[in-house]
């Protein structure tokens, strides 16, 4: 099994720290609760409808063509290896692992590459390309690396002139969108995978969105098979999508919460070496001692092994900043006590 974040209850029954006792930031997500609509009886009552709306609200917010709402975006990872015969396959890492799991186990041949790499192969074969599918995730999770339009497009065009995949997972773009490609994923061989669960704080929801050309659209929803999103999930979906002044503040909000959580690892010692809107990277320490001795005091970090680094959320509140600092502070000087 892949290790992922926000396992609490694991992590309380390891350490003995009951779960309404810890500071989560393993997640990656919004902190703040969205303010959710009233879901009308109905939603749980019938089977979901296509014609709700829910597609027409997230072609506006995404500013896509056409979208195919899925059961989060993990769903499509899982599936669209299962849509291609066995082929050459690229991850751009260090990446999200669901990834490269899901094409190797359809039985795909799986090599992870750096951006730098990628764009070494395909300009020594630039008339066929060595891969037939390449994927990777933008802004990046867990370094929160960000690769520009250009490079993408120029990849795709190459990749989709031998009937090949560029597959991008935007889990993390709401808060920076002029990165994505939304805007282009009606191009044969573009396809880009959206989720509400990072940006609107909304994980449990399950509910994603994948863009792409309409027939490959067809093709995923046949496999995926139908109603693959709830009714109260589309519900949500279509509030949640429809409401761009509150987007804006939040992306604002996390914006500067971004800052904040920098400036705070900084006067600890704790100095980033990437991140986003919704994480910060660090590296340069002792990855599996800061993680234990935090967990110890009843803060939760995504730890990562390879490549070694934890990755750190957004306190929700003064109360958590305050606790989050003193906790590092704590532990760093501890730890230099302990080198010397």
């Amino acid at each position: 099994m892949l290790e992922h974040g926000g396992r609490l209850l694991e992590a309380a029954t390891r350490f003995g720290i009951p779960p309404q006792q810890w500071l989560d930031l393993s997640t990656g997500l919004a902190p703040w609760p969205w303010p959710l609509p009233a879901i009308p009886a109905s939603a749980w009552m019938r089977l979901p409808e296509p014609d709700d709306g829910l597609e027409s609200a997230a072609c506006a917010y995404y500013g896509a063509s056409a979208v195919l709402p899925v059961a989060g975006s993990q769903a499509a990872i899982q599936a669209l290896p299962r849509l291609r015969t066995a082929c050459r396959v690229a991850i751009i890492g260090p990446c999200y692992a669901e990834h490269q799991h899901a094409w190797q186990s359809q039985g795909h041949q799986v090599q992870s590459l750096t951006a730098e790499q990628l764009s070494a192969v395909l300009d020594e074969q630039p008339a066929a390309p060595v891969f037939d599918v390449v994927v990777l995730v933008n802004p990046d999770n867990p370094t929160g690396r960000v690769l520009d339009r250009a490079t993408l497009l120029d990849w795709h065009a190459r990749l989709s002139a031998n009937g090949g995949w560029l597959v991008i997972d935007e889990a993390f773009a709401d808060a920076q969108p002029a990165c994505s490609l939304a805007d282009c994923a009606d191009r044969t061989g573009l396809i880009v995978l959206r989720s509400v669960g990072k940006f609107f704080g909304l994980a449990g929801i399950r509910l994603g969105f994948v863009l792409a050309e309409p027939a490959l659209l067809s093709a995923l929803e046949a496999l995926l098979g139908p109603w693959a999103v709830s009714g109260p999930a589309r519900a949500v979906g279509r509030s949640i999508l429809a409401d761009s002044s509150l987007q804006q503040a939040w992306r604002l909000r996390l914006q500067e919460d971004a800052v904040r959580l920098q400036e705070l690892l900084i006067r600890c010692g704790l100095s980033p070496a990437g991140g986003c809107e919704l994480f910060q990277w660090v590296t340069a320490i002792d990855v599996a001692g800061v993680y234990q001795q935090m967990a110890e005091r009843g803060i939760l970090l995504r730890w990562y092994r390879q490549p070694a680094g934890l990755r750190i959320g957004l306190p929700a509140n003064q109360a958590q900043w305050q606790r989050l600092e003193q906790a590092f502070s704590d532990v760093m000087r501890t730890m230099g006590s302990s080198r010397a």
